[in-house]
Formats: C-alpha cells, structure tokens, sequence
C-alpha cells in the first residue's frame, strides 16, 4: 500500500513543481509523458449562462459548469484520469477505490480502459444507478453496511491484506492535479474571472483543486485575482460548517441526507479546505434537504437542467449567500454542476 500521507503530521500530500516548470507548462502534471497519457474525453465541460435563476435570485450574472458531461457523468473523470495514469506509469495492475458513487464508477471506467483490476468498496445504501455503473464497467463491488467511514476502513483494510494499491479519490495527491483543470479551463475561456465560485463539498477535491489551479495561474503572472470560493454543506453532516463557524460538530451528530455524494463525515482535508475558503474570502454555509430538493426541482424547471442532490445543495447555499449579500447584484458567480440527474433518480 502507498503512503498518501505526511509523515511528521499525517495531513494528507500534495504536489509541488519547481518555478522553472511552471514557467514552462500550460498546465503542470505529474506524468513523466504527456505522450502515453490515457483519456476518456475528461474536461472541457461547458459553461452555460443561468440567466432565469439569475432573475429569481435578483443575480445578473449566474453560470453554470456543466461538470456532469464528462465520460462517467460526474467531475470526479478530472482527478481520475490523471490518477490513474500516474499509476500506470508505476505499472499498477490492481486497485482499490471507496466511494459512495460517482468517484467509484469514474474509477471503474477509467481502470477498464488501463485493463487493470478495480475493487470499488461502496456503502451498501449507494444509489442502483451508481452500482449498476460500476458494474458494468467490469469492476469488482464490495458493499459495505453502517456509517459511510466503515466503507473506508474495509477498503484499506482489504489493501494491507491483499497488498493492493489504495487509489483513494479522497487522499491521493494525483487526484487534486486532476481536478485542478477546472481552474485553468475557467481562465483560458473567460475574459472575465467570476468573482464567486460555489461548491458542494465533502471531501473538497474540487474546491482544493481549484484552488491549486488559480494558485498556479497566479504564480505564472497570469491571473490577477482568484475567486471567492464558498463552500456548501448539507446540515445532516456538515464538519466544515461547523468548524468554519467555530462550532462543535461530532461525527456521532451525522444524519441522513439526500445529498449522498456530499455526506462526508471525517473528510481527510479539512484544514486545507478551511484555509482556502479563508485565504480566498469565502465562507461556508449548510443547507437543509427539503432547499436541495426544491432546488433541484428548480434547476430542471427553470434551466432545464437534471442534477443530482448533491450539485443541487450548491444552489441552494447560493441563495443562502444572496440573501446575506455575500454576493452582490452585480458580481460574476459560477456553480459547478457535479453530478447528473440519472446517477441518483431514486427520489
């Protein structure tokens, strides 16, 4: 098994490049070649103007990211590719992935098309649309009962006995250069910088990734401001809420939520996150499940757009900041839609 984490104070690792190769990459990435790099079609998802939620928010300027038309129908396709062909190059032949969906069938896929063995362990509760997904991408599923941390502790357990790869989503430092993207293709098709960007957050892989991309475009003197990145939470488990409002939150006070893809109990970047969020201004806000499923009533309907829960809850905590004035009439917001409407169609 990898280590994934610091060994003096076991926060999980990032990478780092030297000036010189910022200097000279579009977009600085692990690999050894650019060359035998393998894809699906990940990235360059579009964005699209809001403008009828805009209206109703009293909000001139709302966008979209359409994240969910990557290959496997959520942004996770970002991280994966490169993740895992960092881990071709090392010659994995057989992974291990936890994942309560979406990161589990982008796993699946992606290890399909390296021919390598993927062993997703998910909660027993994730969505038939999700599992079916994975399935049929060939890997092997292991569900686990309980809480959704059980689910992890069975993966890396499985990896120390059967001496596999633990391609974790939530840990590895691959996966956050992957998502990273996001950043860089917001900045080379916008004239205009939004001013916010609005996340669902469970693990933070996007809000993190992003960030690391703004950070580099601003070191290479081409970015003159970053964004104001917010953070969105479900009230039923909400440990960067609670920590940025300076409350107390116990894993034991977890509930329920239909934003599955976002019920994070012990997400292993907290700190990270919670300081950008503070070093870009932003905050963090929890909303509850009946604004998630009004708010994904409202996307279908007004914009004729089918999300999931989880991509949902990000509109919901817009309003949230509306109402506060936290975003102003006329500043530039962008929300990422995560996930699509069909991988979560139970409710």
């Amino acid at each position: 098994m990898v280590t994934m984490s610091c060994a003096n104070c076991s926060d999980p690792l990032e990478i780092s490049y030297h000036q010189e190769t910022l200097n000279k990459s579009k977009i600085p990435m692990p690999f050894k070649s650019n060359d035998s790099t393998v894809s699906i079609g990940e990235g360059r998802t579009p964005i699209v103007s809001l403008s009828t939620i805009g209206k109703y928010l009293g909000r001139n300027h709302v966008f979209g990211t359409l994240e969910y038309l990557n290959p496997t129908g959520s942004f996770k396709d970002r991280g994966t590719a490169v993740m895992l062909n960092v881990a071709a190059e090392f010659g994995t032949r057989e992974i291990v992935e936890d994942s309560s969906g979406n990161a589990g069938a982008s796993v699946a896929a992606y290890a399909s098309k390296h021919s390598m063995k993927a062993h997703i362990f998910v909660p027993d509760s994730a969505p038939a649309a999700k599992l079916q997904q994975i399935i049929a991408y060939g890997a092997e599923v292991h569900p686990i009962g309980g809480h959704r941390q059980n689910t992890t502790t069975a993966a890396i357990k499985f990896c120390k006995d059967q001496n596999i790869v633990y391609t974790s989503h939530n840990l590895s430092p691959y996966f956050l250069e992957g998502t990273k993207t996001y950043a860089y293709e917001i900045v080379a098709r916008n004239k205009q910088i939004p001013d916010h960007i609005v996340f669902p957050v469970g693990n933070g892989s996007l809000l993190i990734g992003a960030w690391i991309g703004f950070s580099e475009l601003a070191k290479f003197g081409s970015l003159k401001k970053i964004p104001k990145l917010h953070c969105v939470q479900p009230q039923a488990v909400m440990p960067i809420v609670a920590k940025y409002r300076g409350e107390t939150w116990d894993p034991g006070d977890a509930k329920h939520t239909i934003a599955g893809g976002i019920s994070v109990t012990h997400p292993p970047r907290y700190k990270r996150i919670l300081d950008i969020i503070n070093e870009s201004n932003g905050t963090a806000v929890a909303v509850n499940d009946p604004n998630i499923l009004e708010w994904r009533t409202k996307l279908a309907h007004l914009e004729g757009i089918y999300a999931e829960p989880t991509s949902a809850a990000a509109f919901a905590g817009l309003e949230q900041l509306v109402h506060t004035e936290t975003i102003k009439e006329n500043e530039t917001v962008l929300i990422p839609i995560t996930g699509f409407g069909l991988k979560d169609a139970a409710l």
